[in-house]
């Protein structure tokens, strides 16, 4: 106690400053979907309306599998998933005392992207499911230039490598010489050096440079189009019952109509 109480004045204000900064940083970790842009727009305009108790974002997305081990953990405040957590993960949360809530974030469109020079513009939910389970293996197949087909897909600890091969490959297993990437904009820059390449992301990612988003059957990757888009889900935040107070308030913020403006204005479909 002598030692701390014979402390100069000035240094007891940077020890009291630096405790109330470590307990203004809320880490967030999972989904590169909703991680890799809408995440981080959100966290700053939660900060520039909180200009007077600014939080220190720490955002790590590398895959919604991530979102629920941190959570278990104890190294997130918050996950960030773009499929549900499964009964394991919710069991193991709770066998460690922390009962898991499900906020939904938003809708999101998983769109089928070709390189930019490739002269497909449509392909059917049959034709799709054959080129990533292998059946089809040359674009000539679906009225494409001859060419093998590379496929570009994302890795198995992403939500989105899970939900692909649900709804969109009636279950059944990628082909094996499917290239696996960390996140949506890998899975761009692959297809967008590749003229025979094709792969999915989210609707944010779909029109970046080199590549195209792909019409299934005569219905258009567009925001306007998420209820009938054939390859739809669900992206959702997860948070412990005793949450932080400054996660809970930027959880509130995301999917207040302030939020929802962000996520229009990135392609996702906010929860109304």
């Amino acid at each position: 106690m002598k030692k701390f109480s014979s402390l100069p004045l000035a240094a007891l204000c940077l020890l009291a400053a630096l405790g109330t900064a470590s307990a203004q940083v809320v880490s967030i970790k999972g989904s590169d979907t909703l991680g890799a842009q809408l995440v981080p727009q959100l966290a700053e305009a939660f900060n520039a309306k909180n200009k007077d108790k600014p939080v220190k974002f720490e955002i790590a997305a590398e895959g919604s599998a991530v979102a629920f081990t941190a959570l278990t953990n104890g190294t997130a405040h918050i996950g960030m998933s773009s499929r549900q957590a499964t009964p394991a993960e919710l069991a193991a949360a709770k066998a460690k005392g922390i009962n898991l809530k499900e906020i939904v974030a938003c809708h999101d469109m998983i769109v089928v992207i070709v390189n930019k020079a490739n002269p497909i513009k449509k392909l059917s939910p049959k034709e799709v499911e054959k080129i990533f389970t292998g059946q089809v293996k040359d674009w000539a197949e679906v009225k494409g230039m001859p060419g093998e087909i590379s496929i570009y897909t994302r890795n198995t600890a992403s939500g989105t490598y899970k939900d692909w091969q649900k709804i969109a490959m009636n279950g059944r297993d990628y082909v094996r010489t499917a290239q696996k990437m960390a996140g949506g904009e890998q899975v761009v820059e692959e297809v967008s050096s590749n003229k025979n390449g094709i792969g999915y992301v989210g609707l944010a990612f779909s029109d970046k440079p080199g590549v195209k988003g792909v019409m299934i059957d005569t219905i258009a990757p567009l925001a306007a189009n998420a209820e009938k888009y054939p390859f739809s889900r669900k992206c959702y935040y997860y948070l412990p019952e005793n949450a932080d107070q400054n996660a809970v308030a930027f959880v509130e913020f995301a999917t207040s109509e302030e939020g929802h403006k962000i996520a229009r204005s990135l392609g996702f479909v906010p929860e109304e």
